[in-house]
């Protein structure tokens, strides 16, 4: 990384924190030059596994400290083993992502697939988006599956594609898997691997386990033989190609095809093309641009939206950032790119950080009321909706439960959660389906994540459609379309019946159709009316990744159909509201952070992750050991509210009906809401979700519970074994298993004849 290459004053602060943070003996030792395009041998040595120390160990990594840090996460990761890197040495193996650990998670996967496929020839994709280093990253990837002679089929000129299209060209060519580089919306130092299995779904934690395990088998080998060595292909190896996915226009084409199947037919596209204001697309980091705007071009819709940010850059333009942190202090702060994020100024004023940095009262000065604004973010996965009002709505939208921002000159932006916003959406579509004659043809379902709305299972009650409720996490979702899929296919004319990880059997009818999958972080899908098929044969009710692209075309649909109503989407969720009597209509998320995460000191980092993470399993077991220990019969629920009314005394527990483990965190139903304590799989902080039929009562209750110390009183000790307690975490892992595996879809992967299946 040229640190010269900005002219960003924040983002030259960031490299001059990181740079001066950097001991001389990492900036000085590169280890991995890809800059030698030929091919060439990695060493891994006895010395690179221990600590560094400047006499007696100067080639020391610290790589032990490195995988026990890394198998941790991979136990329990949501969206890919994301982490901080040195954005200007990226093979400091001091930080979580690095060069030294991509090597060694490649290789151990290329070793994996080995095992179980042999001499077979097997492909796999490699994509990223813009991220620092994630160009290295790409190249390193696949010149190691290269040297394994596994095909690695790479966009053209190794440029960025979005991580729904790596996923859906998994699973539509039959490769074996893929490789993303990714952290999401998350800040612009972090990094992560997506690893994406041939059905293009994010891997469960055991399919991680099994090439972790095999790490520590190269370690096992190292420490037995004193090296170990790791092969880099030629950066032209025969078994990188281009070629593919300049052909499949890095599969373009495939997905609109796809598109037109669902959320682009006709109905819609139609729609679309009669928009009189021209919708804004904010394109965050710039790298959703380059397949996006093909897509919709290919649709016949690009002339209808206007683009924020088409360049790449992965400092996202500023996005998120700012030279003091909430307290006021200076030093240089990242909130992320999500756009929905609310925090509290030096002054206590809550304030949309990430918005407020994006300079709309500028940007979107010449746009009209009713202007509607889609926010996604790098690798376009998730999306944020938000529209331009007349401040005199103010009062109407507090009411709503939605959010804005003030433009000035009178106007203000709504921000919808996407718990409001997918709900129109899922809305919108099942009446494009009723007006088309589709609806009834089918037993419709959604797939949810426990943490989003409650309002949504309000709707799809109203509206004939079941419900399946998982864990939060992209793959959790995935996970259940499989579980749809083996039994459309072995039982196609018996009912299909899921258990949800409330343990609740739902009949979703004979061969149903997935109305929406979502969660509550701003990622969705929808099924397609037929069944999709790739080119072997395999089938799915839908893609196994969130896609911004779909939830764009349908949002843009609805934009439309409101426009045409003389209405605006806030109009729009308040008839969603009265039309299907949803009583929970607010809901609330409260990210407890333990530290800083724009830190520059890696060790600071370290220490303060590490000592932020004790604070949040304690508060994790707090509710969790009291959920698992109901589930098996040694604690009431009257113990329960016992418990928290001694602990939280300011808050009123007598309507609790239940506390139930749901798989990642602990979910406590109360007659009128929801409060879900969720500890985050990826970082040291601890999520709080609420919905119900009062804002300021569920703001309150995961406010109260979500900064919780997990302090154990008398009352707790007095009706919780300490010594369950104390395994309470590991119970609770052994049911999410459990959950997982019944009635999974473990259909082992069939390489197919790559010379038949793709020759286009």
């Amino acid at each position: 990384m040229n640190i010269q290459n900005t002219t960003c004053a924040l983002e030259r602060e960031l490299f001059d924190a990181v740079d001066e943070k950097t001991p001389a003996y990492i900036k000085e030792n590169k280890l991995i030059d890809l800059d030698n395009k030929n091919e060439f041998t990695f060493t891994l040595k006895r010395e690179h596994l221990l600590r560094y120390d400047e006499k007696n160990n100067p080639e020391g990594l610290g790589l032990n400290d490195w995988l026990e840090a890394y198998a941790k996460e991979a136990e329990v990761s949501t969206a890919g083993i994301r982490g901080p890197q040195n954005i200007i040495y990226p093979h400091d193996t001091r930080f979580p992502i690095n060069m030294i650990g991509i090597m060694l998670a490649t290789e151990a996967k290329a070793l994996v697939a080995k095992d179980l496929y042999g001499s077979k020839e097997v492909m796999k994709l490699a994509g990223r988006e813009v991220r620092y280093n994630s160009d290295k990253f790409l190249e390193l990837i696949a010149r190691i599956q290269a040297a394994h002679g596994i095909k690695t089929i790479v966009p053209e000129g190794r440029k960025t594609i979005p991580i729904w299209m790596a996923s859906f060209l998994a699973f539509k060519l039959d490769l074996l898997g893929g490789e993303y580089i990714t952290s999401s919306h998350g800040i612009s130092v972090k990094n992560a691997t997506k690893d994406l299995n041939s059905q293009g779904s994010q891997y469960l934690p055991e399919e991680s386990m099994l090439f972790v395990n095999k790490i520590r088998w190269i370690f096992s080998q190292v420490e037995k033989n004193g090296s170990y060595d790791i092969k880099i292909a030629s950066d032209n190896s025969p078994f990188i190609s281009e070629k593919l996915m300049k052909k499949l226009e890095d599969g373009v084409n495939l997905y609109v095809e796809y598109l037109k199947d669902g959320v682009a037919k006709d109905a819609n596209l139609n729609l679309i093309k009669d928009l009189k204001d021209k919708i804004v697309i904010e394109n965050v980091g710039g790298s959703a641009y380059r397949t996006l705007s093909r897509i919709l071009k290919k649709l016949g819709i690009e002339t209808k939206y206007d683009w924020f940010n088409t360049e790449e850059d992965p400092f996202f333009h500023s996005i998120g950032k700012y030279d003091t942190d909430p307290k006021g202090n200076k030093t240089f702060y990242d909130y992320s790119v999500d756009a929905t994020v609310i925090s509290k100024d030096k002054d206590g004023k809550a304030f949309f950080p990430v918005i407020k940095s994006m300079n709309y009262e500028e940007k979107l000065k010449n746009y009209p009321e009713g202007t509607v604004v889609l926010i996604t973010d790098p690798d376009h996965d998730r999306l944020t909706v938000c529209q331009i009002e007349s401040e005199k709505n103010a009062e109407k939208l507090k009411k709503l439960g939605v959010d804005y921002t003030e433009l000035g000159g009178g106007r203000i932006l709504t921000v919808f959660t996407a718990n409001q916003s997918f709900l129109m959406i899922m809305d919108f579509w099942a009446n494009t389906l009723k007006k088309e004659g589709l609806f009834d043809k089918h037993p419709r379902f959604i797939i949810k994540t426990t943490a989003s709305a409650r309002s949504w299972d309000e709707w799809a009650a109203r509206n004939g459609v079941k419900v399946v409720n998982v864990p939060v996490g992209f793959k959790e979702i995935a996970n259940i379309m499989k579980k749809v899929e083996k039994q459309i296919i072995e039982t196609p004319d018996k009912d299909v019946v899921i258990t949800d990880i409330f343990n609740n059997d739902v009949n979703l009818g004979v061969n149903p159709k997935l109305i929406f999958g979502g969660e509550e972080s701003g990622g969705m899908i929808i099924g397609s009316e037929s069944l999709i098929e790739s080119k072997a044969g395999r089938i799915a009710i839908a893609m196994r990744e969130k896609s911004a692209t779909e939830a764009i075309v349908v949002a843009s649909a609805l934009a439309s159909y409101i426009e045409k109503q003389g209405l605006l989407l806030s109009d729009y969720l308040s008839e969603v509201f009265e039309q299907n009597k949803i009583v929970s209509r607010f809901d609330i998320r409260e990210d407890i952070s333990y530290y800083n995460e724009s830190e520059p000191d890696i060790e600071k980092l370290k220490a303060d992750k590490k000592a932020g993470e004790q604070k949040r399993t304690k508060n994790d077991l707090f509710y969790l050991a009291m959920a698992v220990a109901k589930e098996e019969g040694l604690l009431t629920l009257a113990q329960i509210k016992e418990i928290l009314a001694s602990t939280f005394p300011q808050l009123d527990f007598s309507n609790l009906s239940d506390v139930k483990f749901v798989g990642d965190g602990t979910y406590l139903q109360f007659d009128d809401k929801f409060i879900e304590i969720r500890p985050s799989g990826t970082d040291a902080k601890t999520k709080s979700y609420g919905a119900g039929a009062d804002k300021s009562d569920i703001k309150n209750y995961a406010a109260v519970m979500g900064n919780y110390s997990g302090d154990l009183n008398d009352v707790y000790k007095k009706n919780v074994d300490m010594a369950f307690y104390d395994c309470a975490k590991e119970k609770s892992l052994k049911a999410y298993a459990v959950f997982t595996e019944k009635d999974a879809n473990n259909t082992p992967f069939e390489v197919p004849d790559y010379s038949k299946t793709l020759a286009f």
